[in-house]
């Protein structure tokens, strides 16, 4: 019988190793204070009183990427999901209060490009990079069968920290006003929509985009945008009450999860321009107002409630974000609710 090897079994460990050896730097890159060794143990060391912390409380999230990644599969455009990873973790913890300390990743594949995956691992550094946090560790994957060729999944999950006591949400209360931070476009979410509606209008992947500069993929695959420095600045300049992650459910899903019982958040959508990628995918695929609310972030990637816009608005303007005076919250009996008042004809 002639002898078998794990290579003939479509998995590749020296290919494993090439990719390691290709990320070492790339990781190397993002360390900060409070990492502790770096990649090749069996699990990675953070020390948080190293990184500034006396009383730390420990903030934990995961999330993937999504169907963008069909996208980004079928274009070769590999660059950018894994900002997306990020960002869709990491934001998760700044609206909490968090600082995120470090990040790790999981790439699953059929078998292993090192090429492929090198790209999608720089693009998880440079979030990192971004988000302040150091990429410490990760699992790459490859699992002959269970993916078609050239097909690969992501998962994330990233630790922060506050100090005890200084968590978000805190002291919501009616009067408080509402800011909208700009999205960098659909971010990650709602990709399986997406992609119907543009299957549904016939453009290709590599056609010019009626609703921006370049190609159908290149304005999609934008980036979801990395908020925790400006977040985290208005926090601990004592301006933020609460914040919430616009992501899957849009504002009318994620706005109520950090307000108190007996309050609402009244949103206007006049108080920003909805991006015009919005208005395309409203008027393509014929989605209603209240849908493309409910799975798209319509243009805010966080809702900030704070009591003094003034000063808020000038400190998240400093940090570069675009930022919209959106509504305020009133008194209401009951579970946190919100509504939204719409223009006529709003993303029609």
């Amino acid at each position: 019988m002639a002898s078998m090897t794990y290579r003939a079994a479509g998995v590749d460990i020296d290919a494993g190793d090439a990719l390691v050896d290709r990320i070492k730097p790339l990781a190397r890159a993002t360390s900060r204070a409070g990492v502790l060794g770096g990649l090749g143990g069996f699990g990675a060391v953070f020390d948080p009183r190293a990184a500034g912390y006396t009383d730390p409380v420990l903030v934990s999230s995961t999330d993937g990427v999504g169907t963008k990644l069909r996208i980004a599969i079928d274009t070769g455009r590999h660059d950018t999901v894994g900002i997306d990873l990020v960002a869709m973790c990491v934001n998760d913890l700044v609206v909490q209060g968090a600082e995120p300390l470090f990040f790790l990743d999981y790439f699953a594949t059929g078998k292993l490009s090192v090429e492929q995956a090198t790209r999608v691992i720089a693009g998880i550094a440079e979030g990192c990079k971004l988000a302040g946090c150091a990429l410490v560790g990760g699992e790459t994957a490859e699992m002959p069968g269970m993916y078609g060729e050239g097909d690969y999944d992501l998962a994330g999950f990233s630790v922060g920290a506050a100090e005890r006591g200084t968590l978000l949400p805190r002291d919501v209360a009616p009067g408080d006003a509402l800011l909208g931070l700009a999205s960098s476009g659909v971010h990650s979410n709602g990709f399986s929509l997406v992609r119907r509606i543009v299957a549904s209008t016939n453009a290709g992947w590599a056609t010019p985009a009626p609703f921006a500069a370049g190609t159908v993929a290149e304005a999609l695959m934008a980036p979801t945008r990395i908020y925790v420095k400006s977040v985290l600045a208005l926090h601990r300049a004592g301006l933020l009450k609460a914040a919430a992650h616009i992501t899957g459910g849009g504002l009318p899903g994620n706005v109520p999860r950090v307000l108190p019982d007996n309050t609402r958040a009244v949103i206007d959508a006049r108080g920003w321009t909805l991006p015009p990628v919005f208005g395309w995918l409203a008027r393509a695929g014929g989605v209603e107002a209240e849908e493309m609310l409910r799975v798209f972030n319509c243009g805010l990637g966080m809702v900030l409630v704070v009591s003094d816009p003034v000063a808020a608005r000038a400190l998240l303007e400093a940090e570069g974000e675009t930022v919209f005076d959106i509504g305020h919250i009133e008194a209401h009996e009951g579970e946190p609710d919100v509504r939204i008042d719409l223009p006529e004809g709003w993303a029609a």
